[in-house]
């Protein structure tokens, strides 16, 4: 699919890989809706771009909707959806007090992660099914982002991992269900990214982190996940396909 001229959602797009993402399609001539619960930053993003700025709870329905109705307000029925809003935790399952892990946290990951990313495809794929299909015969494209934590998760990322597990056991069979609806599905699963939460730590840990990545032994760059995201669109070939994105990194324990 040709990206110039089409309508797009990017959720979490006010910050980190999902701003980069946003601010890339826009550049590639998409137009673009800033979906985040953050209003206040997807307003800034969206205006830098010459997007809409819609905010949005993945995990609510009623917000989905408004925020899909807003976009489509804009921008018409968006073909393209590019899932990256999501959460990170790290709770061992038996702290060091000896008590179990809180499973409100475990449910609060997988509730955002899992079920909101599943959430709002349900609702974009219902949509942009009764599109027109294109010249090429697709009508639309879309992208969950996962996590190298998916398949080598660390101690303590059990609700972060299970999530992103999901995300990568759900993207084959969606792709399989829409076939006849014409929508591509495919998964990003990244590495270790210079995220605004990564870069957070200090920078002697930043460097350890960037150390343990075989080749570059850098962190990633969001204009690198963006990139692919993008290529995935107009690659009418790729579908239900998880594309590791982490210069040979495979996480140790811990």
């Amino acid at each position: 699919m040709k990206i110039e001229g089409q309508a797009a959602l990017v959720t979490g797009g006010a910050s980190g890989l999902g701003e980069a993402t946003a601010r890339e399609l826009a550049r590639l001539g998409a137009k673009v809706a800033v979906l985040d619960r953050n209003a206040e930053l997807a307003e800034k993003v969206a205006a830098e771009i010459g997007g809409v700025a819609c905010a949005c709870d993945i995990t609510d329905t009623d917000s989905v909707n408004a925020a899909l109705d807003k976009a489509e307000a804009a921008h018409g029925t968006a073909r393209i959806l590019m899932n990256v809003a999501g959460i990170g935790s790290a709770k061992r399952i038996v702290g060091k007090d000896g008590n179990p892990a809180p499973l409100e946290d475990f449910v609060r990951v997988v509730n955002i992660n899992l079920v909101g990313s599943y959430n709002m495809a349900r609702l974009f794929a219902a949509r942009c099914a009764k599109l027109e299909a294109l010249d090429n015969g697709e009508k639309g494209v879309m992208l969950f982002t996962a996590s190298v934590a998916a398949f080598d998760g660390q101690v303590g990322q059990q609700a972060y991992s299970a999530s992103k597990g999901g995300l990568v056991g759900m993207t084959l069979p969606m792709a399989r269900d829409l076939a006849q609806h014409a929508i591509r599905v495919c998964t990003v699963a990244p590495g270790l990214f210079a995220t605004p939460l990564l870069m957070e730590l200090p920078e002697a840990v930043q460097q350890s982190l960037a150390a343990s990545i075989p080749f570059p032994p850098r962190l990633g760059k969001p204009s690198e996940f963006a990139e692919l995201a993008c290529h995935i669109v107009t690659n009418g070939h790729l579908n239900g396909e998880v594309i590791r994105l982490d210069g040979a990194l495979r996480m140790a324990p811990r």
